[in-house]
């Protein structure tokens, strides 16, 4: 199995945003991961919607918006419109989790739903006819270096052998790097989210390589 990797442009340099999308899709990059938060159900506001259709047209890689924000329904057309190809909103957000689900999809992207690590896994069957991934975060989002936490992985490994959810791909997001990717792959993960350890020190490429030598 070939396990994708999603950069997260929350931690991009901002400053030379296109070359970024230029670099990371030359580097192998599968998705281009943005955060879109509210500043209620998470502390910070770092990326907003305009950049994502700022960069559309730079790229065919699929753009995945990952939405940390209380009550998500009203902003799903517009990141369609821009150019949105999968969209996970949090469980913890959504009273409705099944209803904002079915939205994304009559809207014509991908759905997920995404979970912080101190939520348990409910049954996700009820979701089935609309949910394509979930997200599971390995890091809690209250500070920029907050640590990576192993043993949230073992919902991945729940998650992976539970009955019906065998076509649902599994989002590990958080904390990331090439020393601990090998074992968050080896939990079932099917796709990762890596941020700092895409761009540290400018070195797109090479991060990239690394990561992907930490699969092998």
């Amino acid at each position: 199995m070939t396990v994708r990797i999603s950069p997260s442009l929350a931690s991009a340099p901002m400053d030379h945003l296109a070359q970024v999308i230029v670099d990371l899709e030359a580097s192998g990059a599968d998705n281009i991961h943005f955060d879109i938060e509210d500043g209620s159900f998470v502390p910070v506001i770092t990326l907003g919607t305009k950049l994502i259709q700022d960069l559309r047209g730079l790229t065919k890689l699929p753009f995945d918006v990952h939405l940390m924000m209380v009550n998500p329904e009203w902003i799903l057309p517009e990141l369609v419109s821009y150019g949105a190809n999968r969209i996970s909103v949090h469980y913890e957000a959504c009273p409705y989790p099944r209803r904002v689900l079915r939205q994304i999809v009559s809207l014509g992207a991908k759905a997920g739903i995404a979970f912080n690590p101190a939520t348990p896994i409910p049954d996700l069957t009820y979701l089935l006819p609309y949910l394509s991934f979930v997200v599971i975060l390995t890091t809690e989002p209250e500070i920029p270096d907050c640590p990576y936490l192993p043993e949230v992985l073992e919902k991945v490994r729940q998650g992976k052998q539970a009955q019906g959810l065998e076509r649902i791909e599994w989002v590990v997001d958080g904390g990331i790097n090439p020393e601990n990717i090998s074992q968050i792959v080896a939990a079932g993960a099917d796709t990762v989210v890596v941020g700092r350890n895409v761009f540290k020190d400018n070195k797109i490429k090479e991060n990239m390589a690394a990561l992907r030598a930490g699969l092998a």
